[in-house]
């Protein structure tokens, strides 16, 4: 059985629209006009026990709003959802104590208290066994480096430091389903390296089932096999990974070593991304990549050569693209 099924889940939005100069303001008082914001446009998907699926999509797509009505913060406008078996905006106690919501912007901890003490008070509303709380958080604490800071108050602690004691919290309890919100934003690299490697032994171990919304690639090359993305609230991929290079990468960047240094009429190939000593990059059309490596071995002489994909940074910005101007056209 799924552990998350929505069927044409839809939220829409009545929003205030306020008309320019004081003469449109004061009528604005008692005659309101209103636009329908389409935040969630009847997407569907499912996502099976120990799945790792990342939730990508545009500032705006409607992704923290797909989140939030898995979670039963907010009622959709029409649709369906199933989430742990339980109807989600039915609040029933015993879904609520199933999963957990993480998002990079809000916290959970008291922010003028040890993080130790928000610990404690999560043992008391989950009702966790003293024994199992002090062996679930040693692991963490140690997982994730932060045992000598739980007594430090939470406003002291950098942002790193922070986010990770929030998924310390949000981990206690053992949930089935984790609900990732931009984990890793503002970030450093290491902090984000320590969040990913703590998720995925945090997976091998318990077998939890995460939907990861990020706009750092890495989390979901590190992380996720499966990849769902919307767009203008509606779903235009569902797939896995590497699906998308398939399908939206129509280029190969092709790195070139030359014995001597690299020649200047490379453009006719393909576009010349750089062009430094004996170095060169091409992207080149997926379809040609043999028929002008044969040209460019009979003309010049080679020491290395390497074919690779865009970045997956670049190909999603063009899926998102994409979408949006067939949004536009619609």
């Amino acid at each position: 059985m799924a552990i998350i099924e929505a069927v044409e889940l839809t939220k829409t939005y009545r929003v205030f629209q306020k008309k320019e100069g004081v003469l449109a303001a004061l009528r604005g008082l008692y005659k309101r006009e209103y636009r329908e914001v389409r935040a969630v446009d009847g997407i569907s998907f499912a996502i099976e026990p120990g799945e790792m699926v990342a939730f990508l999509g545009p500032n705006g797509a409607g992704k923290t709003t797909t989140l939030k009505m898995l979670a039963g913060l907010v009622y959709p406008t029409s649709g369906e959802a199933r989430v742990l078996n339980f109807v989600p905006w039915e609040r029933a106690d015993l879904f609520r104590r199933q999963f957990s919501l993480v998002m990079g912007q809000k916290n959970q901890l008291w922010w003028d208290l040890p993080a130790a003490d928000s610990f404690q008070l999560h043992r008391e509303i989950y009702s966790i066994p003293q024994a199992e709380f002090e062996k679930t958080l040693g692991e963490l604490t140690e997982l994730l480096g932060v045992a000598k800071l739980t007594r430090q108050a939470v406003r002291e602690l950098s942002l790193g430091e922070r986010m990770k004691m929030e998924l310390i919290a949000a981990l206690l309890h053992g949930p089935r389903l984790l609900l990732l919100d931009e984990p890793t934003i503002g970030l450093d690299v290491v902090a984000q390296a320590a969040i990913q490697k703590c998720l995925r032994d945090y997976h091998a171990q318990r077998g939890v089932t995460m939907l990861l919304t990020s706009h750092y690639m890495r989390d979901v090359e590190a992380l996720c096999v499966r990849v769902l993305v919307i767009n203008h609230g509606a779903m235009v991929y569902d797939g896995p990974l590497s699906g998308i290079t398939e399908r939206f990468g129509e280029s190969k960047l092709v790195k070139l070593q030359f014995e001597g240094p690299a020649p200047e009429d490379l453009g006719r190939f393909g576009q010349v991304v750089r062009l430094e000593g004996p170095f060169a990059d091409i992207r080149i059309e997926r379809s040609r990549v043999s028929e002008i490596l044969s040209a460019v071995l009979d003309r010049h002489s080679l020491a290395d050569v390497t074919v690779e994909d865009p970045p997956l940074e670049e190909i999603i910005a063009k899926v998102f693209e994409e979408a949006r101007l067939d949004h536009d056209a619609a």
